[in-house]
């Protein structure tokens, strides 16, 4: 778990952050997905998935939530979700830490803070797609309850393919 010196704080992303959020996020990537998937669809995901506008358009919606974590102050992790069509069912949409903050349980911390708060939203199941070469996160989520239950082959903007994993955790099966 984390030093007794750190302080951990998980709160709302805050319009004024989103610019943080992408230079963070870009950091994350470039370090992580080199030989799971290609630079050129990194470089697409991430300016699709972390296009500012989207995102400050997702803050002022309802039905997704954006929260970071930060470390001593500094943004160093964040999550994303959405209550999907299956009742009782939240999407984590994304979840990412900086590599400095791996293996230290602030990726737990994250995923108990969304079923909590979405616990109180009446939602018990807990579900994410993960990159199937993506060996790293998958043991990470199965360490925190996940299981595997399906797959999923999607075409996505540039052409490319998001080759994943279905995984999900029921209320009660967090490590």
């Amino acid at each position: 778990m984390s030093p007794p010196n750190d302080t951990v704080e998980i709160r709302a992303l805050r319009d004024d952050e989103v610019t943080a959020l992408n230079a963070l996020s870009a950091e994350i990537w470039r370090a992580h997905y080199p030989g799971i998937i290609s630079v050129a669809q990194i470089e697409s995901m991430l300016a699709e998935r972390y296009n500012e506008a989207v995102i400050r358009e997702e803050l002022r919606r309802r039905d997704i939530w954006w929260d970071v974590l930060l470390l001593n102050g500094q943004m160093t992790g964040y999550t994303s979700y959405f209550i999907t069509s299956v009742p009782g069912t939240v999407k984590i949409d994304k979840l990412y830490l900086h590599p400095r903050a791996h293996r230290k349980g602030y990726g737990g911390l994250l995923m108990d803070h969304v079923a909590r708060r979405m616990a109180a939203q009446g939602c018990q199941r807990l579900m994410l797609a993960v990159n199937r070469r993506n060996r790293t996160a998958i043991a990470a989520y199965r360490k925190h309850g996940f299981v595997i239950t399906n797959t999923s082959l999607k075409k996505i903007a540039g052409g490319f393919w998001m080759d994943d994993y279905i995984m999900v955790r029921e209320a009660g099966r967090a490590a």
